[in-house]
């Protein structure tokens, strides 16, 4: 592993867990690193450039939010696959011939379609259709204030329930373990220390930009964003309409996320953040020496690439 000659912190870096290994997006590049099972570490890497630094328009805030977290998910997407691949291809280099090319893209567009539905049924769809009933049975949850918090209790129900369920399976808890790393080596670079192992291991495995607090953020603001709403006695037109506010909620917590970070160190921020690092505690597990040498790995070779300067061996 290598170290930077200085300390300063340039740009912020954003990652994600997948299996076994750690994505890292820097401004300019995309790297995935994996541990394969004969325990060399697969690095790749890409260029990026994000399309709201392309088209000045969806730079805007608020709209930036949603470009970003659809940029987010494929890129996620992707590195999930590359992973995958790496864990069942050992050693076959062969060039891809344009069918597979052709078939793993409409199997990359089915899933992520797939995603998508899924995660709007159970985390939308299905508990607005549960209030629904209870409003039909309670007419004091027909009120707009209950009946949005009940709902957004309900989602981040199901939501606490399906991590508890998935951490249950031993890759998702590797994952979690992943994630875990991801953090801490995101943490190591951003005090500007030294990208080694026995730095990464003393930070902190909570970080308040993680995409886990995004998502208790998107539920808490979709609750007041909602409670405005009037609610309308069909249920299809209801739910349409709140699918069709999902863009600006989502906006909105990505302003406050990006906000809270900048300003964590104050004393009423500090609090306000509690909520979203308490629940990373069902995303994250505590990473072994391996797994932060992968997410170090991956870190890393974003940071060289990003500024091309010289580094110096840890002896």
């Amino acid at each position: 592993m290598k170290i930077r000659k200085d300390e300063k912190i340039d740009f912020a870096v954003g990652g994600q867990a997948v299996i076994e290994g750690v994505m890292m997006r820097s401004p300019q590049f995309v790297t995935v690193a994996v541990r394969k099972e004969n325990g060399n570490i697969k690095v790749k890497d890409d260029p990026y450039k994000s399309i709201t630094k392309r088209i000045k328009f969806l730079g805007l805030p608020l709209i930036r939010g949603v470009v970003g977290l659809f940029e987010m998910m494929i890129i996620g997407m992707k590195a999930l696959n590359f992973a995958a691949n790496e864990m069942v291809d050992e050693g076959d280099d062969k060039p891809k011939t344009q069918w597979q090319k052709i078939v793993e893209g409409a199997m990359f567009a089915l899933s992520f379609v797939i995603a998508i539905a899924l995660s709007l049924f159970l985390f939308k769809f299905l508990p607005l259709w549960i209030t629904e009933g209870l409003s039909s049975i309670y007419e004091p949850i027909r009120n707009s204030f209950l009946y949005n918090l009940i709902d957004g209790i309900l989602k981040t129900s199901f939501f606490i329930l399906y991590i508890v369920i998935l951490s249950f399976m031993p890759s998702i808890k590797r994952v979690f373990e992943y994630h875990g790393a991801e953090h801490k080596s995101i943490f190591t670079y951003e005090k500007g220390l030294p990208l080694t192992v026995k730095n990464a291991k003393k930070q902190s495995r909570f970080h308040p930009r993680c995409g886990t607090s995004f998502i208790l953020i998107v539920f808490m603001i979709s609750i007041l964003t909602y409670t405005l709403l009037p609610r309308d006695p069909d249920f299809g037109i209801n739910f349409l309409k709140r699918l069709a506010f999902l863009p600006l909620i989502a906006g909105i917590s990505y302003e406050f996320l990006k906000w809270s970070a900048k300003h964590q160190q104050n004393k009423w921020m500090k609090w306000a953040i509690v909520p979203g690092l308490i629940f990373q505690k069902l995303t994250t597990r505590e990473p072994n020496d391996k797994q932060l040498d992968v997410a170090l790995h991956a870190l890393q070779k974003a940071l060289d690439l990003e500024d091309n300067k010289h580094y110096d061996n840890v002896p």
